[in-house]
């Protein structure tokens, strides 16, 4: 999960002003808007009153009742707020501005990035593993060696990566990929309307174009969490959680790890029709860390396109959730408990409309994170090598179903970064070299990054790391009790009954004595940081664990 899973303060920086956006402000151009028809509406009243309002619709998934619109009227938005067939408008993306700044550089300091000094983990080799077997501990914290004992997974299981996309052509990913059913639902974005660099300028990109092929991922967070769900056992690097399982990229997010709230929905709708058995989210819905109904810190515009993001999710969710289709989520990176009142300093953190920037807001509990707090959604908390919660993941009893290891790089005796305790996976060479981390002579240049045999593997840190974890087990399950999908071929098992053997499977986990615990740690610069957080709950279910940490070699007996 990106900039949200990346955060490594509880909250970005409140901003020192708050820059009021006019309810109604005329767009200098064409705008484009996701709107959701009424619930039940009929579709050509629903047509009928786009049109009525001033749009122009590009595109329908008349399944969901949803529709991408654009406009120039600067009314619209009022206007759909009045319209009987129409439930709501969000602002989807400003349409045609040019990049002012040159690509930003990914945070040094960021979750899914702590990068320690130091020399590159010493991996021993066993012949009767697979070459990277020695660094996989979250591969032996849920059980799943015993596991695989029994089960490995099926060809019959499709999984759903809805991410920044997947390297097909990697070593340890190929072999699984799913090359006719993969798409791409998103466009690169150079910039947005206040100018400010997105993904960039797409000549730059290694494919050269904005519309880049469901093969390729240019940011490297799909990939890796693709590698931890189904790399298979082929000698090559690391073994997945379900490694003859099959990937599907659902690409959903931009370059820059920003996720629309289209591309989510089409994502979503499309596994719903396809068979996709489980999709892993590791992601918030961009631009709102937490979408409020009627946050008075909010504008009139800013707070309906809230209400749009949650119920628009929410249909979509429901929409694959009754198609066969398991959800599992990322909790978040925060250090916060999503069940108690928070901060909120970095939304909205994508501009739709020139001016807008983010603004402090306190958000209540009402307040939800889409997915990760959508309909039949599973959130899964982030656990590090001595199984304690990992100090950035988001928490709260009643939030989080299950934990599973998604690294925790201070969870180390000094309390000092240590790469070799994050989650061991596949990462994409093109980016390696783009990013530096990778030389010309195809050497690693950072100890977070081996290379081994044809491949490379990057060592992250998240709950987006967590959550393939999951998948990884669900995928398990369904290939274990599954049965013959008579509509789209392959394996099925309802989501709920997945969800009951992933959850009631898991090994429960205590909070910590006392339950108000103080994390301490240092950043790779030396400097020392803490947070304090409560566990609530007990021993079968609390809020830094859920109903325990996964075990795979449980799920599957």
């Amino acid at each position: 999960m990106r900039r949200f899973l990346l955060s490594t303060t509880a909250i970005a920086a409140v901003a020192a002003a708050l820059l009021t956006v006019p309810a109604e402000a005329a767009p200098t151009q064409a705008k484009e808007y996701v709107v959701l028809y009424a619930e039940g509406a009929n579709l050509g009243t629903a047509r009928d009153a786009v049109k009525a309002a001033g749009g122009t619709i590009l595109s329908e998934n008349g399944k969901l009742g949803v529709a991408t619109v654009k406009t120039t009227d600067a009314r619209f938005l009022a206007k759909v707020r009045t319209s009987g067939s129409l439930s709501g408008a969000a602002e989807d993306r400003a349409v045609g501005y040019v990049p002012k700044v040159k690509r930003a550089e990914t945070a040094a300091n960021s979750v899914e990035k702590v990068h320690g000094d130091g020399e590159a983990p010493t991996v021993v080799h066993d012949k009767k593993a697979e070459p990277l077997d020695s660094l996989q501990w979250d591969m032996k914290q849920i059980d799943l060696p015993k596991a695989h004992k029994s089960e490995l997974g099926s060809r019959k299981v499709l999984v759903g990566i809805m991410d920044t996309g997947v390297d097909a052509s990697h070593p340890d990913i190929k072999d699984n990929f799913d090359f006719d059913l993969s798409r791409n639902f998103t466009t690169d974005l150079p910039a947005d309307a206040n100018g400010t660099e997105i993904d960039g300028s797409c000549a730059s990109d290694p494919d050269g174009s904005c519309d880049d092929p469901a093969t390729v991922d240019e940011n490297e967070h799909g990939t890796h969490v693709a590698s931890t769900i189904a790399s298979p056992i082929n000698g090559e690097g690391i073994t997945g959680v379900a490694p003859r399982s099959t990937i599907v990229n659902l690409r959903t997010g931009q370059d820059s790890g920003y996720f629309f709230l289209k591309p989510t929905l089409d994502a979503l709708a499309y596994a719903g029709d396809h068979g996709i058995d489980v999709v892993n989210m590791s992601y918030y819905i961009d631009p709102w860390l937490w979408n409020c109904a009627a946050n008075p810190a909010d504008n009139a515009d800013q707070q309906a396109q809230q209400r749009t993001i949650i119920d628009a999710t929410n249909r979509a969710l429901r929409y694959a959730y009754d198609h066969g289709v398991t959800l599992i989520a990322a909790a978040g990176n925060d250090l916060v408990d999503y069940t108690k009142t928070n901060t909120d300093g970095s939304s909205p953190d994508f501009a739709t409309v020139p001016g807008e920037d983010p603004h402090p807001r306190t958000v209540p509990a009402s307040c939800v994170s889409q997915p990760s707090e959508g309909d039949h959604v599973i959130p899964v908390s982030s656990t590090g090598i001595s199984t304690r919660k990992a100090y950035y993941s988001s928490f709260g009893n009643g939030y989080v179903a299950v934990a599973a290891p998604g690294g925790d790089k201070v969870d180390t005796p000094d309390q000092r970064v240590n790469d070799a305790v994050g989650i061991w996976a596949a990462y994409p060479e093109s980016v390696g070299r783009e990013a530096g981390t990778i030389d010309a002579n195809g050497n690693p240049t950072v100890p977070f990054v081996v290379k081994q045999g044809k491949g490379y593997y990057q060592s992250l840190q998240g709950t987006s790391m967590a959550a393939p974890h999951a998948v990884g087990v669900a995928a398990l399950i369904i290939s274990h009790f599954g049965k013959r999908d008579r509509v789209n071929g392959g394996l099925t098992l309802p989501p709920a009954t997945v969800e009951s053997k992933l959850l009631g499977t898991a090994v429960p986990h205590a909070c910590p004595t006392p339950a108000t615990f103080t994390y301490n740690w240092f950043t790779r610069g030396g400097t020392a940081q803490s947070s304090t957080q409560t566990c609530e709950g007990t021993l079968e279910h609390n809020g830094f664990y859920g109903n325990g940490i996964i075990n795979a070699a449980n799920a599957v007996s």
